[in-house]
């Protein structure tokens, strides 16, 4: 896993004045097979989770990807429950989009686990997911420690992904209408300590959008690995370990 600096490195298009950024190419999409090697490598390694910092029992969320329902985070809860943590998926079923119920019950559920457990909760988003978290964040950041986002595309262009064509499906064909004033504004982080974990592999959206903006609580941190297989990756659990042992104000 590699740490980087966050400063904005990125090309722009003068004339839309845009990062001149696109979707990963076709050889990436094929390789997110690799997904398939990935997963059962990681349920066996998960087993264990020595050498990595014990928890201190604070409650954490965790929200799937677009198309993605709680099962596909559960390897990584359960693992998190190893270190000592109380975690949680996000009792939504398929992740289909944001919708105003989905909003309802996010913020619903996030206060109610942050009182249940008298602590505010770290949020872990997975691609769509982190895009979720980070607004749960910038609306109730009294509740919320930090955030982890996982090849979450939080910058750069909202088009630069490979996903646009399931969005269409899932809305049963209708043209996708890209809400560029929105996305600039939630290109800027939450007032919460906030890692983006990205891979350059990733073959759903482009690396240089799963970044965060630079700013004194943001780090983006690189590991090796396909898109969909994050939730299942060893150097991601490590540093999500590593995060959610750090002290909630600090970054």
């Amino acid at each position: 896993m590699r740490l980087k600096s966050n400063q904005g490195n990125l090309r722009m298009n003068e004339s839309s004045e845009r990062p001149d950024i696109q979707a990963p190419p076709l050889r990436l999409l094929a390789l997110e097979a690799r997904v398939f090697a990935e997963m059962p490598w990681f349920l066996l390694r998960s087993l264990s989770v020595r050498g990595m910092p014990p928890g201190d029992g604070h409650p954490v969320m965790i929200v799937p990807g677009f198309g993605a329902s709680d099962l596909a985070t559960l390897p990584l809860r359960r693992a998190l429950r190893r270190l000592g943590y109380a975690a949680y998926g996000w009792g939504q079923g398929t992740n289909l989009g944001m919708r105003p119920a989905i909003r309802n019950a996010l913020t619903q559920r996030l206060q109610k686990l942050s009182a249940d457990h008298q602590s505010p909760l770290s949020l872990i988003g997975w691609s769509l997911g982190g895009v979720f978290v980070r607004e749960m964040a910038r609306h109730q950041p009294q509740l919320v420690r930090r955030v982890i986002t996982l090849g979450s595309p939080i910058t750069g262009r909202p088009d630069a992904n490979n996903m646009l064509a399931l969005f269409r499906i899932a809305n049963r064909g209708k043209p996708v209408n890209l809400d560029w004033e929105g996305f600039r504004k939630r290109c800027v982080p939450p007032p919460v300590p906030c890692t983006a974990i990205y891979t350059r592999t990733d073959g759903i959206v482009a690396w240089q959008c799963c970044l965060e903006t630079a700013a004194p609580h943001t780090e983006c941190a690189e590991v090796r690995g396909s898109h969909f297989g994050l939730p299942v990756n060893r150097q991601v659990l490590r540093l999500v370990a590593d995060r959610l042992a750090q002290d909630g104000a600090g970054g």
